[in-house]
């Protein structure tokens, strides 16, 4: 029983003992303590800052990226209008192209045909009147294989020409 009935002399040195434990730990351990915890409490302050620095940024920079993205989704969608506007100005260019060239030709054609139909009018004429001489030649050579009919043309040939003068 002497274990749980301490005497008093035990009793007063474990207190001295204590007591000088107490005393260096409050003065050297304590402090190195403290400053231990007050360092782990700035670190952690300091993460926590670096954390809430870091994610600010990282906001930041996501507003930024989806600038960047608006911007260039602007861009390109101005890009499209300004390539659509250049295609229907091409098309419409070369649309107007063709109608001149085709309007060109059809003229050129129009002046062909009508200088072919011009040469085929003289040469119709031209084929006409060698046919209508031939045959007034071939008339006239059998009216006049009579004197009697030569001799009037001669008078109304003479006839004529002084009516004219």
């Amino acid at each position: 029983m002497e274990l749980f009935t301490p005497d008093f002399g035990l009793i007063f040195w474990m207190f001295v003992s204590f007591a000088i434990l107490f005393v260096i730990l409050w003065r050297w351990g304590w402090p190195a303590i403290m400053k231990g915890v007050s360092d782990r409490a700035d670190l952690i302050d300091k993460g926590v800052e670096y954390a809430q620095n870091a994610k600010e940024q990282l906001d930041h920079a996501r507003e930024e990226a989806d600038k960047h993205i608006a911007d260039a989704r602007r861009q390109q969608a101005e890009m499209l209008r300004e390539a659509d506007k250049m295609k229907s100005q091409i098309i419409e260019e070369a649309r107007n192209e063709a109608r001149q060239a085709a309007k060109k030709e059809m003229d050129a054609a129009r002046a062909s045909i009508e200088q072919e139909r011009k040469a085929a009018q003289d040469q119709f004429r031209n084929e006409v009147s060698s046919f209508a001489l031939d045959i007034a030649q071939k008339v006239v050579r059998n009216q006049l294989k009579e004197d009697k009919a030569q001799e009037q043309l001669v008078s109304s040939l003479l006839d004529d020409m002084e009516k004219k003068n």
